[in-house]
């Protein structure tokens, strides 16, 4: 008779009946898209392969990654051939100007990423971020050797689940 008064506490009361482990979302490894031309400057491939990645099936249609990768690739046929022209008027003036004559090519470089990024921060806004998307422009170490090169990185947003409680 002596229990008839004891409080005994449960543990459930903490979490009100919900278990964090079964709400945490797995996401996949980024896609990444490297550059597939000939020419190379400051890091930024002349193309990008229009080849669809498998990890977007089901994810993206291929004319839309095509689409994508078409808009990226018109930049950088419209604005590569004008960095090479200045960057070989660069090396040969390079002696005469102390290193001076290449600003410009850097400058034309940063203005390319930057309509890189644009066209990307367009897509991820009125498509790839309503698919779970996002894709964008940053620099990687290459394979072979020790050199930065930019890339295409498609990451996977995770899913905020409806029935966890805030």
């Amino acid at each position: 008779m002596a229990d008839f008064d004891a409080i005994y506490e449960e543990d459930d009361e903490e979490n009100d009946g919900f278990n964090d482990e079964g709400y945490i979302s797995i996401v996949p490894d980024p896609i990444i898209v490297r550059g597939a031309g000939h020419v190379t400057v400051f890091g930024l491939s002349n193309r990008f392969d229009v080849e669809f990645p498998s990890g977007l099936a089901a994810k993206v249609a291929p004319e839309e990654y095509k689409a994508t990768i078409g808009r990226i690739n018109s930049v950088l046929r419209k604005t590569l051939p004008v960095n090479v022209k200045w960057l070989l008027c660069g090396c040969i003036c390079c002696c005469c100007t102390l290193g001076c004559s290449l600003w410009p090519v850097i400058c034309l470089s940063k203005r390319t990423k930057h309509s890189i990024e644009k066209v990307l921060d367009w897509e991820n806004s009125h498509l790839y971020h309503k698919l779970g998307l996002h894709w964008s422009l940053c620099k990687q170490r290459c394979d072979s050797s020790n050199m930065m090169e930019y890339v295409l990185k498609i990451e996977f947003i995770p899913k905020v689940s409806i029935l966890k409680p805030d």
